[in-house]
């Protein structure tokens, strides 16, 4: 049976990307893309690739009842509306950080307080490689944060096998301007966005809260890089004996051997012979790799998302489609593209 779906905040870049891939979904049928500031507009006027999907801007305040609500809401818009949400949809995955966290002390800490506390504990966190089993049947659904996604699945192997280290990792993330969203200002025009590698979050990036919850305290900085779409996160581990590659290839396949978006690339032949952004962009797959130093046994973990897809979207399509009983690659099959251009 087809299930109804609709999108707040669509006319965004997150926003965007979930129509596109709700659009293609065999299981859902698009019912409104709502936009404050284009209302009554066609989608294509602000995403042209999907000049040929016949629906155009609604109100958000005239939202219709629907088995799903996307919501790609900027932080603190779904905390406020989160029962308008709940009463018109039996599942609602939100996109922003409104509920990612556990607890109201972490977002006394990392953002401005929370105005709904109660409801944290109802929440189930999205990316899949990470939750999967609680996914099923979740009502609401928070997903992750594009730094923080490409960090934990790097990390992820390593804390399974107990091989992190009693040393902090150290994760350096360069990332691209759609980070920002579409209204993401001076900082995120192409002007001054060209051929920078600008730290922008040398410490205290938000998305250090969610991967303290799942893996563990990490020493955390953000680039802005010369890219539009993706996410790459080298990881520095210290782990407190020596591990070899074969130790690595063992604790990465185990973790991801039945995942379908997660692809192990590290050290073949080719010109990409480690996780890349590029060979990732539009796409829900993630790349991980690693390498060991033979000098000091450090281990540096590489992994590779599309920021807007995996990073936002595509995970929240995948989670929801494990949360509903849908084949969890409904949707996301997309392979790809090789040549392209910078994501």
């Amino acid at each position: 049976m087809t299930l109804t779906a609709s999108v707040v905040g669509a006319s965004g870049f997150a926003g965007g990307e979930l129509l596109r891939l709700l659009a293609g979904h065999p299981e859902f049928e698009l019912a409104q893309a709502t936009s404050r500031s284009a209302t009554r507009k066609t989608v294509g006027h602000a995403h042209p690739n999907l000049r040929g999907l016949d629906l155009r801007f609604s109100d958000p305040a005239d939202l219709e009842s629907v088995d799903v609500l996307f919501a790609a809401t900027p932080h603190g818009v779904s905390m406020g509306r989160i029962d308008e949400f709940r009463d018109v949809a039996d599942t609602v995955v939100d996109l922003s950080a409104d509920f990612r966290l556990d607890t109201a002390e972490q977002y006394d800490e990392w953002y401005d307080g929370h105005e709904r506390p109660e409801l944290l504990a109802e929440a189930t966190y999205a990316l899949p490689e990470l939750n999967r089993e609680d996914l099923a049947g979740a009502d609401l659904i928070a997903s992750g944060g594009c730094n923080a996604t490409a960090t934990m699945l790097g990390l992820l192997p390593l804390a399974d096998a107990d091989m992190l280290g009693s040393q902090r990792p150290v994760v350096d993330v360069k990332v691209g301007s759609s980070e920002g969203g579409a209204g993401g200002g001076a900082a995120s025009s192409h002007a001054e966005r060209s051929g920078v590698v600008r730290p922008y979050a040398p410490t205290g990036h938000r998305h250090e809260a969610e991967i303290e919850q799942f893996v563990g305290r990490v020493a955390f900085t953000v680039h802005a890089v010369d890219m539009v779409r993706g996410a790459s996160a080298t990881c520095h581990v210290f782990p407190d004996e020596r591990v070899t590659t074969g130790d690595l290839w063992g604790a990465f396949r185990e973790r991801y051997e039945d995942e379908p978006f997660v692809r192990l690339v590290s050290g073949g032949g080719g010109v990409y012979r480690y996780p890349e952004p590029k060979s990732v962009a539009g796409t829900n797959y993630a790349e991980v790799g690693f390498e060991v130093d033979p000098r000091n046994g450090r281990v540096v973990v590489f992994s590779a998302i599309d920021n807007v897809t995996k990073g936002s979207a595509g995970q929240a399509v995948h989670a929801a489609n494990l949360a509903l009983g849908i084949e969890e690659t409904a949707g996301l099959e997309f392979q790809g593209l090789h040549p392209v251009g910078a994501p």
